[in-house]
């Protein structure tokens, strides 16, 4: 079985799709997919798809939603699969799992690939680093679940997934920037500044860009752009280490060299306290 979470929901068997129409099925395969190999609940499973509005056949419905997913999932496996839809998708005491590897979904490779470039990266081995976090991120093909509704449950793991992947981008172009591709970024972090306006770490990615590539005036005005921003909306100052790192352009700081710096610290930190 091969599923993938982040993007579109997609989960296949054979070369044939299990994913189920309706949406309320959908949201179970999505939460047991999550979790590979271990019990999700049956509370969970009804909260996530009823909230705390269960109707009075919830139980009999959700164990509906089960078979019709034993259905697809046992129509794809063929009869001559080794086990049976009931010990893929299989009812333990008091929930369900799906007994499958963690490899078999994209996002526990994400994690281990995460976990991987953060571990490289803690070492001082860039190119390995930026690498790791690359192939990270090229497993998303979307929003996570972009076509999956939500419920109470999934929307949290989402916004954990989205928050990941965010961080992700930044230890990656953090890489890139000790690699001296500063250059080449500065597209990138013109279009995640203007996605994310108030995010202090990327605005310091893209003022550490544009000075390294000799752009020292537009590297002060992103400063520039970013304070205005957090004083209109939020009635705040930028950070301190930001308003460290924009002094440091006006004086020509060395700190800012491509070598200069601790090697295992993000960008954000470089004037940190």
């Amino acid at each position: 079985m091969k599923i993938q979470v982040l993007g579109p929901l997609s989960a296949e068997v054979n070369g044939g799709s299990i994913v189920p129409t309706a949406g309320k099925p959908r949201q179970i395969l999505s939460l047991l997919a999550l979790y590979p190999g271990r019990v999700m609940p049956v509370p969970t499973l009804m909260e996530e798809i009823w909230g705390t509005k269960l109707p009075q056949s919830a139980l009999t419905t959700l164990q509906t939603y089960i078979l019709q997913l034993r259905r697809r999932l046992g129509t794809a496996m063929g009869p001559s699969a080794p086990g049976t839809a009931k010990d893929v998708l299989a009812t333990r005491h008091g929930g369900y799992l799906l007994q499958i590897s963690e490899d078999s979904v994209d996002v526990h490779q994400y994690d281990r690939m995460v976990t991987e470039g953060q571990t490289a990266f803690e070492a001082g081995d860039n190119e390995v680093s930026a690498e790791r976090f690359r192939s990270a991120l090229d497993l998303w093909h979307g929003p996570a679940l972009v076509d999956v509704r939500v419920g109470p449950i999934l929307e949290i793991e989402v916004m954990r997934l989205e928050e990941s992947r965010l961080v992700t981008v930044e230890r990656r172009i953090d890489a890139d920037l000790r690699l001296g591709r500063h250059a080449e970024l500065i597209a990138e972090l013109a279009e995640l500044t203007a996605r994310y306006p108030q995010h202090e770490g990327l605005h310091s990615q893209a003022m550490v860009a544009l000075y390294r590539s000799g752009r020292q005036a537009s590297a002060l005005e992103v400063y520039r752009r970013l304070r205005v921003r957090l004083i209109d909306d939020l009635g705040v100052e930028p950070s301190p280490q930001l308003q460290r790192m924009h002094q440091a352009m006006l004086t020509v700081d060395p700190q800012l060299d491509v070598l200069a710096g601790p090697r295992r610290s993000s960008t954000f930190d470089l004037f940190a306290a």
